[in-house]
């Protein structure tokens, strides 16, 4: 039996698709002026902010109450500032700093900066407590690993945001900091131990009145052992709804991901989240195009028609969609800047350890810098430019900077460097060090040689007895390599 168009456009009233390029498809048009919900935007759909500015206000043509929302944490978890790397530190610099005023400062601006180009919905901040030091997917993102710093901070982040007149999302719902598998390829299981620390901060961001929660693609036994949370009705109903009293939209994570859509495929993936309560389908990742956003509609319709999916489900969740296009368009955008608040953050997070009693810092000529880069998971835009090298260099002209990935980290390539580096101030950069065994041989390697060489981790660091001074940026961001430099140089 065919579907009924008002069944189909019930349907695309809950989805967020992606897509790809600079400019709106013809096929995105379309839907959009059949009511479409909403996009999610990608670093493939932004160059600068007056191109995302022209974006948005073409999809705004074809439909004046579409939601445009992007994943821009600030740090690591860029969209705006993808080509340069963020202005703005994230979540664990700011909790390093623990200011709350600083927090929603911050979130202000960049809820600013969203307004200013038509952006309406940010899928931030990560609410999660990263208690696991071995995750893969949240470390810089969270604020911290304590439940009750986290929680201040994800209310002062939503309070900014949106006091810019940008919703704000808690995400990822129930909490993917204890977790060491990331949901990209798996499904992450949280502990039962851990489960009330992980909900605090979500509990609070309710309190605030945060528009928006994005669900965790999370096992979570204790509430229900065999669905993860994006497809739990335990979950998103019984718990987020029911218990935690969350009446704002829920939106799924990247509904492609391999824990929900490895079981169900993305249209069955989609169709079981909204029957558990979830309210809007984001599509991310590469599947981009006309197909996947007719197929994933389709199957919704289908799974309606077929009993799956209630009706009425369907309807309440486009309602609570709906409420939320509402607000964006009635609270106004409200652009402010505030170019001095996200390097004032970062110089604040930086921490030193100086283990010589020789005067190492500051630099005074120009360096050696050896950049360790590990492979980033798939939240974190690899394209997105980071390091200490780059702003050490327009301090210090004629400082050399080599980046290494995991394959070029050899003896005899390690060896080289040392040879180079003679006579030069060493500068040995560092990513989450403790989690690359790479990484660790080779910092031992080049310590091993260079007793006096500065290290810079713009991790998560684990030690800070390494090297002759330790630097610790809490934080990725060009504004965080930006604050190094200048500590390196001795201009702060």
């Amino acid at each position: 039996m065919p579907l009924s168009g008002d069944l189909l456009r019930l349907a695309d009233a809950v989805l967020f698709p992606g897509f790809a390029g600079h400019t709106p498809p013809d096929w995105l048009r379309r839907r959009l002026g059949d009511g479409l919900a909403g996009v999610v935007l990608f670093s493939r759909n932004i160059a600068d902010p007056a191109q995302v500015a022209r974006l948005t206000a073409a999809l705004r043509a074809e439909n004046p109450s579409v939601l445009v929302g992007t994943d821009e944490e600030s740090g690591e978890v860029t969209r705006l500032e993808v080509a340069t790397g963020s202005s703005r530190p994230g979540g664990y610099a700011l909790g390093v700093v623990d200011d709350v005023d600083l927090t929603e400062a911050l979130a202000r601006d960049l809820g600013g900066d969203l307004a200013a180009v038509g952006i309406t919905l940010d899928l931030a901040p990560s609410a999660d407590v990263n208690s696991n030091p071995d995750n893969p997917v949240i470390g810089l993102r969270a604020f911290g690993a304590d439940p009750v710093l986290v929680s201040r901070h994800a209310r002062a982040f939503v309070r900014g945001l949106q006091s810019a007149g940008v919703a704000a999302c808690a995400k990822h719902f129930p909490g993917h900091g204890d977790t060491s598998v990331d949901s990209h390829h798996g499904v992450p299981v949280v502990s039962d131990d851990g489960i009330e620390d992980a909900l605090l901060p979500f509990r609070e961001a309710i309190k605030e009145g945060v528009k928006g929660v994005m669900t965790g693609h999370l096992l979570v036994p204790s509430y229900d052992a065999e669905r993860p949370a994006t497809l739990s009705p335990k979950v998103l109903t019984g718990l987020l709804r029911e218990e935690l009293g969350f009446q704002g939209m829920i939106i799924t994570d990247g509904i492609e991901m391999a824990a929900v859509a490895g079981a169900y495929g993305i249209g069955g993936a989609s169709a079981r989240a909204l029957a558990a309560g979830a309210d809007a389908i984001c599509v991310g990742g590469e599947r981009a195009d006309e197909a996947t956003a007719a197929g994933i509609r389709d199957a919704i319709a289908t799974a309606v028609t077929q009993g799956l999916l209630p009706e009425e489900r369907l309807a309440d969740a486009a309602r609570r969609v709906r409420e939320l296009a509402s607000w964006a368009a009635s609270s106004g955008s409200r652009p402010s800047r505030d170019r001095s608040v996200g390097l004032v953050a970062a110089r604040r997070a930086i921490r030193i350890t100086r283990r010589s009693a020789a005067p190492v810092l500051p630099l005074t000529s120009p360096a050696y810098v050896v950049e360790l880069a590990p492979e980033m998971n798939l939240a974190i835009d690899r394209k997105t430019p980071w390091g200490v090298g780059e702003p050490l260099t327009r301090l210090l002209p004629d400082t050399l900077v080599r980046r290494l990935v995991a394959g070029d980290s050899t003896g005899p390539t390690l060896e080289r460097l040392l040879g180079e580096s003679a006579g030069w101030p060493l500068v040995v950069v560092v990513r989450d060090v403790h989690r690359h065994a790479w990484q660790e041989q080779a910092l031992r390697h080049l310590l091993s040689a260079r007793s006096d060489a500065v290290v810079v981790e713009m991790g998560l660091p684990a030690r800070s007895d390494l090297g002759a001074v330790h630097i610790a940026t809490y934080g990725s961001a060009q504004v965080c390599g930006q604050a190094a430099a200048e500590v390196l140089t001795g201009r702060v």
